[in-house]
């Protein structure tokens, strides 16, 4: 027993002896010590009233009213028109096989979140979506009508951007 209190105390005293302060000592070498730096001129301040804000809101304008696109009345819709669930749009999209357009549940405003990547044109601003009979209506982040493609087979819908671009959707 008396040995293992021996070997304990040693072990100390070596991890004692092997301490040693690392710190600098600051006041050894004062000569080293940094010129201090010159103040520069300042430049004279103005102070005054600014003018009133432009525009007499500090909110955006609302969204215009969704009328119908040209083309897009269900009348004018293509006869091949299939009908439409909004849990089937749900997920990834390849429009004009180039970009990706991605569709989610997400409340967003009167729709539901959906966007872009890669696109270019008019869906790039696309933030919003929701089904209107058997159209899908694409919208901005402010909820303007951008677009609206129709279905007209399994995982394939067709439509056209308010500027009358093409819209083709596939999976």
């Amino acid at each position: 027993m008396q040995l293992r209190y021996a070997m304990t105390g040693l072990v100390v005293a070596l991890a004692l002896a092997g301490c040693q302060r690392t710190a600098y000592d600051y006041s050894s070498n004062s000569s080293a010590d940094p010129a201090p730096l010159t103040a520069q001129p300042v430049p004279s301040v103005q102070g005054g009233q600014l003018p009133p804000p432009t525009g007499g809101s500090q909110f955006p304008a609302a969204p215009t009213t969704t009328a119908p696109m040209p083309g897009a009345e269900p009348g004018a819709m293509a006869a091949n028109a299939l009908d439409i669930t909004k849990e089937s749009m749900v997920g990834s999209w390849r429009v004009n096989g180039s970009c990706d357009m991605f569709l989610t549940l997400t409340n967003l405003g009167s729709g539901s979140r959906g966007g872009t990547r890669g696109c270019v044109g008019e869906l790039t601003a696309m933030g919003s979506w929701e089904v209107a009979g058997k159209q899908v209506l694409l919208k901005d982040r402010s909820g303007n009508q951008l677009g609206s493609v129709y279905k007209t087979a399994d995982n394939r819908f067709q439509g056209q951007t308010s500027t009358g671009q093409s819209i083709s959707l596939s999976r």
